[in-house]
């Protein structure tokens, strides 16, 4: 902006050394005209690498976003993988017992909820008698309970969340409130 007004001065100088000579431009104003011509180059110059730097730096930066999202959900994917393989491990037990059928399914579900706590997959499985919190929990319904109104009587299913964001909440019923005695 500084460098406009700058060029705009030196080119209303060069305007008034023509008008007031004798018609006849004064001898310096080529190299005047030269020199702003210069500058104006310049500038342009200064602009256009300016531009494309910002655009490198976008790119960069959406390079960056892009991997971190990548290699994020490669390592959940990686503590998985050992769950995958000893369920078709257990798969593949032609004659295997209950009990040890059993103790194979509790050791693959050890091993998920390990990779879950390693990856900050919290459950959330409230007990009967806690306050409805309706950013952690979604009412399915209400029943009739001896316990305060909006408290949770059962879990129908168990939510997660994945550090602080909610991945799915938990479906619960909730106590209704106790009808009022009518007055006699």
């Amino acid at each position: 902006m500084q460098d406009r007004e700058k060029l705009k001065e030196q080119e209303e100088v060069a305007a008034g050394d023509a008008v007031n000579g004798e018609g006849q431009p004064p001898p310096d104003i080529e190299e005047r005209l030269a020199s702003a011509e210069a500058r104006v180059a310049e500038m342009q110059d200064a602009y256009l690498r300016a531009r494309a730097d910002a655009e490198n730096a976008r790119r960069r930066a959406q390079e960056d976003v892009a991997r971190a999202s990548k290699f994020a959900i490669e390592e959940f994917a990686e503590s998985l993988v050992p769950v995958k393989d000893n369920l078709e491990r257990a798969l593949d037990v032609d004659s295997s017992s209950v009990e040890s059928l059993r103790e194979g399914v509790d050791m693959t579900l050890k091993q998920m909820t390990s990779a879950f706590a390693k990856n900050r997959l919290i459950e959330i499985n409230p007990p009967s008698g806690e306050k409805l919190d309706p950013a952690r929990h979604h009412a399915i319904s209400m029943v009739p309970a001896d316990q305060e109104a909006n408290t949770i009587v059962s879990v129908l299913q168990k939510g997660y969340m994945i550090a602080d964001r909610l991945l799915r909440p938990a479906l619960v019923t909730v106590s209704q409130p106790k009808p009022q005695p009518r007055p006699s």
